[in-house]
């Protein structure tokens, strides 16, 4: 027990502890399955703030591109469970049978070579972190060696978002183009689109995601998040210490790629569709929106960050249809004015100093031993510097 008090301390594990059981306790009994299943999909984004979390709060980087591997790992995920969905027998009525629907559309008549691959689940898992992490590494390699960083590093990623997007759209036989990848119900025979899967699912993603903190948690309070920290602050005085800033930074940005993918995969696995709208600029922003509200520097913040941000989203746009996006705009600059370090901030400047004042007040004053407090109050000093007398006897009448 002592040794699990260490650890918990050691690496600040409490407000993880108190996520997991309102993630996997609360939730599931207060929520009906479609509201869960949304809140699984919220999760989902999580893994992509949790990333930015590194990137950008440890690493001092901050990117605007992250829905490119957020799409990228759906993306690979869905081209598995596409395939499956199209089987000859279900595709039987098209003029190429066994290929994906998108395909037959634009009279493509054989599969890819590309989409061969994806046939295997282990591949299809395979590719959700190594997509992502290998683009990761390319753009990072080529811009953390030559030094860019700041803004322009922030436009690129952006540029590499508009890019990928625009390359999936126009290659829409290959991809399902503007519309994406639909009609995902299977992994393997088993059906997802049932309240069982939808559980499983959802403590699926809460338990990857809950390991992705406690890895990002291990690799912050190592010497990779001591020497993230100081590069952030003073990138000269590191390299100047021997120290390679570019491969740490681009190790922390293939992190962050990768859990991104994660998070992708287990959108289409939870949704059921995957398109180009969740890799473009747009999603990307939103992303960094919900590291911004939680706390760039806390990764259980980020989590709630997500969660808020998108649980307003959610009930603005069902509430007032013509006003969310201006509602969602204010709650955004409201809290980044209010709180520039988010709501762990918040927490960390306002609520723990709160608390501990109030404990420090509640515990009673120590009394002085009876023996002690009579022996103060029956002597008292000399006046004259000489010795110690009792008390109400004067110098004088000494």
């Amino acid at each position: 027990m002592n040794a699990l008090r260490t650890l918990i301390k050691r690496y600040q594990l409490a407000s993880v502890l108190v996520l997991a059981v309102l993630l996997a306790v609360v939730l599931p009994l207060a929520l009906d399955i479609f509201r869960l299943n949304l809140v699984g999909k919220y999760l989902t984004y999580a893994f992509v703030a949790v990333g930015l979390v590194m990137v950008w709060g440890y690493g001092g980087v901050l990117s605007l591109g992250q829905g490119v591997f957020f799409g990228l790992g759906g993306y690979a995920m869905a081209m598995f469970l596409k395939l499956e969905a199209s089987d000859p027998i279900t595709t039987k009525i098209q003029s190429t049978p066994g290929i994906p629907d998108f395909m037959d559309w634009n009279q493509i008549t054989a599969l890819p070579a590309l989409w061969v691959p994806f046939k295997s689940l282990t591949f299809a898992l395979f590719a959700v972190v190594a997509a992502p992490t290998l683009l990761a590494w390319i753009v990072s390699f080529a811009m953390f060696k030559r030094r860019v960083g700041g803004v322009y590093f922030a436009i690129i990623t952006q540029a590499v978002a508009l890019i990928v997007t625009v390359l999936i759209i126009g290659q829409q036989g290959y991809t399902g183009g503007v519309n994406g990848m639909t009609d995902l119900k299977t992994v393997l025979g088993w059906d997802t689109r049932t309240d069982q899967a939808k559980y499983i699912l959802y403590y699926l993603c809460v338990a990857l995601l809950l390991a992705s903190i406690l890895l990002c948690r291990w690799v912050q309070t190592g010497k990779a998040g001591t020497l993230l920290l100081a590069m952030r602050d003073k990138e000269d005085r590191v390299r100047f210490s021997g120290y390679d800033v570019a491969n740490f930074r681009i190790f922390t940005f293939c992190l962050a790629a990768a859990l991104s993918g994660i998070g992708g995969a287990l959108f289409s696995l939870q949704v059921g569709f995957m398109s180009p709208s969740f890799v473009g600029i747009v999603p990307s922003v939103e992303m960094v929106i919900f590291a911004a509200v939680g706390g760039r520097m806390s990764l259980v913040g980020a989590v709630y960050g997500t969660l808020l941000v998108n649980a307003g989203k959610t009930f603005f746009s069902e509430s007032f249809p013509d006003l969310w996006l201006f509602l969602m705009a204010a709650l955004f600059i409201g809290v980044t004015m209010a709180f520039p370090m988010g709501l762990a901030g918040l927490w960390e400047s306002t609520v723990v100093p709160w608390w501990a004042k109030r404990q420090g007040r509640k515990q009673p004053v120590a009394e002085l031993p009876v023996a002690a407090a009579t022996a103060t109050s029956a002597t008292a000093p000399d006046p004259t510097g000489g010795a110690r007398l009792p008390a109400g006897v004067t110098g004088q009448q000494a």
